[in-house]
């Protein structure tokens, strides 16, 4: 009886065309974003900014961009990986070889870096599609991985191709301690994520919602598969590449290609299918399940073993980690292929008919 529509009269095309048409959508979505700018901050430790909230809010970023990529365009990826170290790198050289760079303009050029990549290994799908643009992006990774650690120049001169930042501030304000690059990562993710939500609502978000159905009978009606499929390769890899560099200057701070591999690149891929393809929600749902799932099995099981007279070593939980992935992979697949969106949008649609059967 709370979440109803009743009474909620749109009189112009623009309000019957808001993001959020229900009134308690957009209340609810306002204290949310609220809570995590002012409420979150004064309750969190140290700890949950470094180990759960940063990650969460990056990797919520990445799959953001992959999302639109695969679950609105239709087009698989396996190099979600390369287009995030390319944006780091490519960051990270606009930092620290111009003078004065401001900290947000390099995080920009980095994603405008991975957009130029992500086009580039984004042109076989004129050509190919399924598998086989999977192994094409695939291609990226591994290309990425030899560039970062053959070309020193990229790495400024460094022999193992490790690089690190110190001394971030945005329009002076430190970034030195969890609770200013917590507030960083959500300005930024907010940000994107409106942006994201508004393009994908628009001509060419559909265009790509109809390349995704059948791109045979949108080049039909006139929609320009190669400007569809290059523009949503573009996009992805531009918020990617911004989650690339986040996550090496805010949450590693020093890092090395390996730690854009191609686990990172599954991992992304596992996020949107979890959280549900073509839904800027799923991206969320995804990413908190990912971040949070190592957390409670390394704190649940060896708790289990105990109550059984067993211990359970961190081999068998990081074992135990891929298991639970790959099983809620296929679970997901077979009974709810829109994933844990899916099953949120059921539940609203449960919410306003509730108490009434009908």
């Amino acid at each position: 009886m709370f979440y109803r529509e009743n009474g909620q009269f749109k009189t112009s095309y623009r309000a019957d065309q808001q993001i959020f048409p229900i009134v308690q959508d957009r209340w609810a979505v306002l204290l949310i974003i609220a809570m995590a700018f002012i409420a979150v901050p004064l309750v969190s430790s140290g700890y949950m900014f470094r180990a759960i909230l940063t990650p969460f809010l990056i990797m919520s970023l990445a799959a953001l961009g992959v999302n639109i990529l695969v679950g609105y365009c239709g087009q698989i990826s396996l190099g979600s990986g390369a287009f995030m170290a390319v944006g780091a790198y490519a960051a990270f050289n606009f930092f620290v070889r111009v003078p004065g760079m401001p900290l947000l303009l390099a995080l920009v050029l980095g994603g405008f870096c991975s957009s130029a990549f992500g086009i580039l290994f984004g042109l076989p799908s004129m050509r190919v599609k399924g598998l086989y643009l999977a192994v094409a992006t695939l291609a990226a990774q591994f290309f990425s991985d030899w560039m970062f650690l053959r070309i020193k120049w990229f790495t400024n001169d460094s022999d193992s191709g490790s690089v690190s930042v110190s001394g971030l501030q945005v329009m002076g304000i430190p970034i030195d301690n969890p609770t200013a690059k917590y507030l960083l990562c959500l300005s930024i993710l907010v940000v994107l994520a409106l942006l994201a939500k508004n393009l994908v609502r628009s001509a060419i978000g559909r265009e790509w919602m109809a390349i995704r159905d059948m791109d045979v009978a949108a080049s039909v009606i006139g929609i320009r598969p190669m400007y569809a499929k290059l523009s949503a390769f573009a996009v992805s890899s531009f918020i990617v590449g911004v989650a690339g560099a986040l996550w090496g200057f805010v949450y590693l701070g020093a890092w090395e290609p390996a730690a854009f591999s191609v686990d990172l690149s599954f991992k992304l891929l596992f996020m949107v299918i979890i959280g549900g393809m073509g839904s800027i929600m799923g991206s969320f749902f995804g990413a908190g399940f990912i971040v949070l799932l190592p957390i409670v099995l390394n704190q649940l099981l060896p708790m289990l073993g105990g109550l059984v007279g067993l211990q359970v070593s961190t081999v068998v939980t990081s074992h135990a980690e891929l298991m639970v992935f790959g099983s809620l992979i296929v679970w997901f697949l077979i009974v709810e292929p829109h994933g844990l969106a899916k099953l949120w949008s059921i539940g609203k649609q449960k919410l306003r008919l509730w108490p009434f059967p009908h």
